[in-house]
């Protein structure tokens, strides 16, 4: 990538980042049966964003020019990651937060590197499970289950 694409890519998740936390703090503190309001997670994902764009913009100002190569752009892992997230949103409430996430996790691992399929399973089990534990049982907020068929 360039130096100016990602300076550029640093300015607008920024900016995205910022609206995400402005807009969080407008979202109502009422949540049905959930310790966990609403506004938690965009607020934070803003943060997370927000903070990710400054480490991006901070790199870029350590660019070397002779480091930056040109490298083939990835047009169908691309494709089927794009993919593989939009049917995550669409099963997430149909089988559930922990089978949709697994399998989307499995799915984007193995499209970024192939093989190693034990550690990916590892991985994506342990997230799924992990963050559906954490979310839902410890923090009281609630996620789509497991599917009752």
């Amino acid at each position: 990538m360039s130096k100016t694409f990602d300076r550029y890519t640093s300015i607008v998740f920024l900016l995205i980042g910022l609206l995400f936390v402005i807009e969080s703090m407008k979202i109502a503190d009422s949540a049905y049966g959930s310790a966990v309001g609403p506004k938690i997670f965009p607020m934070w994902l803003g943060i997370i964003l927000i903070l990710l764009s400054l480490r991006l913009l901070y790199e870029t100002f350590k660019y070397k020019a002779e480091a930056v190569a040109k490298e083939k752009l990835q047009y169908k892992k691309f494709i089927i990651i794009l993919v593989s997230a939009a049917l995550y949103a669409f099963l997430l409430e149909k089988i559930g937060y922990v089978i949709s996430t697994f399998l989307f996790l499995l799915i984007a691992f193995q499209t970024m590197e192939r093989g190693r399929y034990l550690p990916s399973i590892i991985i994506a089990a342990v997230f799924s499970f992990g963050v559906y534990y954490f979310f839902a049982e410890f923090l009281g907020g609630s996620l789509p289950g497991f599917p009752t068929f």
